[in-house]
């Protein structure tokens, strides 16, 4: 009797233990994907410190926007400055509604408004990643979010999700791997392509009837990556999968700016199941066509030996001149040759052809040659010197207009002031050119209903008196 109970107390304990460590395996299955969902969303591209090598997740780093610096917040599970005493449900209502757990509005800066179709399942695994399989940040905040009037008042988010944010839609099937519906969820949910590919309204929202076909994003230009000829009509299924990897389809594109960031910190990190999902479903959505610049001829030029490059890149030898030619042979030609023709390797690319020379417009050229180009990958590392304290927007617009005309054929005239207002995030939106007007347009409105609503009352009791 007592080997049979020993024999069922060890089955017990066995039958406990292995459910105990199937719970533990689950609980790390999910955390795992909640990583990758983390990693498909870019999450960790703003909610970073502004300092290089800084903790992941721990915010301070400052998003430009035009109404003002948004300082993307501290989303490590921290009980003081975190996130740590979210529920599963404020978290979730974080991402898809963009309402803090104190009740706060965000800014659609968090793009709550692409999360609002994720699935529970990754709401549910991006939670458990983020409380359980990153480190707390005790780090008090930096900055703070400092927007211009009226922009600062939070309250006013409340009117613009009423427009702009539907309800979350129903939870759909889990999409299957590689299938033009995961391509679908990866690019309008957890990349967010929109976000940045399609243009605004006067609102700042969105405009879904030109869904992907390029916006000013601060001084760069998110291009037009629908399938149209003026977008990425001549990119192979393989063109965009290798390019979303790397950062760099030889003679095509190069990603800079905020594409570098989303390329190290996020594509070249996602599975080639996915990449490919991606690039089926971009292949596939509505071409729109957009304006083309007028390409002269170039005749094709070799490139060189990688190992001739001239040592000393990225020196100017004349700080003073504003000729564009000078410039480029001072501070360019080591890299991408005189010809512009680059090395044999693609190392450092020829500007001959590339769509950031040939573009219709010179932001991403001019934003290229003040900020430079910093990316990483697992196969290689780009960089790229800035200009921005090198040269003067003078010299920066001299040198713009050179390249664009010598390698490309067309005739621009970039303006110092055009750099600066680059330089600045560039153009004011509507909203904000005409922001004092519209709010003096609203109170005026405002007073006329209430002077109209008080004469109607005045109107109608003096009626009564002659009644009576």
């Amino acid at each position: 009797m007592k080997i049979l109970f020993r024999f069922l107390a060890v089955t017990v304990l066995f039958i406990g233990f292995s459910h105990s460590l199937a719970v533990l395996a689950a609980d790390k299955a999910l955390v795992e994907r909640g990583r990758y969902i983390a990693i498909a969303a870019d999450c960790g591209a703003c909610h970073r410190q502004a300092l290089n090598n800084g903790v992941p997740f721990a915010g301070g780093y400052a998003i430009e926007s035009p109404m003002g610096r948004i300082i993307a917040s501290n989303i490590t599970p921290s009980k003081q400055y975190g996130i740590g005493n979210y529920s599963e449900q404020q978290f979730a209502k974080a991402v898809r509604e963009g309402i803090a757990a104190d009740g706060k509005n965000l800014y659609p800066a968090m793009p709550y408004i692409s999360y609002r179709d994720m699935t529970t399942a990754d709401v549910q695994a991006l939670y458990a990643y983020f409380m359980q399989g990153v480190e707390p940040a005790d780090i008090p905040p930096s900055a703070r979010t400092d927007l211009s009037f009226p922009f600062n008042i939070r309250q006013i988010m409340w009117g613009w999700n009423l427009l702009y944010l539907s309800g979350a839609s129903a939870d759909k099937a889990e999409a299957l791997t590689g299938s033009l519906d995961r391509g679908k969820y990866l690019v309008e949910v957890l990349a967010h392509c929109s976000a940045c590919h399609t243009p605004r309204n006067i609102m700042m929202a969105e405009q879904s009837s030109l869904n992907l076909a390029g916006s000013p994003l601060g001084g760069w230009y998110a291009p037009n990556i629908t399938p149209d000829k003026s977008g990425i009509g001549d990119w192979s299924q393989r063109d965009l999968v290798t390019y979303l990897k790397t950062g760099h389809l030889v003679g095509k594109a190069q990603a800079a700016g905020a594409m570098a960031e989303a390329v190290e910190n996020s594509f070249s990190l996602m599975t080639d199941d996915d990449l490919n999902a991606i690039a089926s479903w971009v292949k596939q959505v509505p071409a729109i066509p957009t304006a083309v610049a007028n390409i002269g001829l170039q005749s094709p030029r070799g490139g060189v030996d990688i190992n001739s490059v001239l040592t000393g890149q990225g020196t100017l030898t004349d700080s003073s001149t504003t000729d564009g030619a000078k410039l480029y042979e001072n501070a360019c030609a080591s890299c991408h040759g005189h010809d512009g023709q680059g090395t044999d390797d693609s190392f450092y690319p020829a500007l001959t052809r590339n769509r950031a020379v040939s573009a219709f417009g010179p932001q991403n050229l001019v934003m290229v040659i003040v900020e430079g180009i910093q990316r990483k990958t697992s196969n290689t590392d780009i960089s790229m010197p800035a200009f921005a304290e090198q040269l003067n927007n003078a010299q920066i617009a001299s040198v713009s207009n050179y390249v664009r005309s010598r390698f490309a054929g067309i005739d621009d005239k970039v303006t110092a002031q055009d750099v600066q207002t680059l330089r600045d995030g560039g153009e004011p939106p509507f909203i904000m050119r005409y922001i004092n007007w519209l709010m003096t347009a609203g109170i005026l409105v405002m007073v006329c209903l209430l002077g109209g609503f008080w004469y109607w009352r005045k109107i109608r009791r003096s009626g009564r008196q002659q009644i009576r």
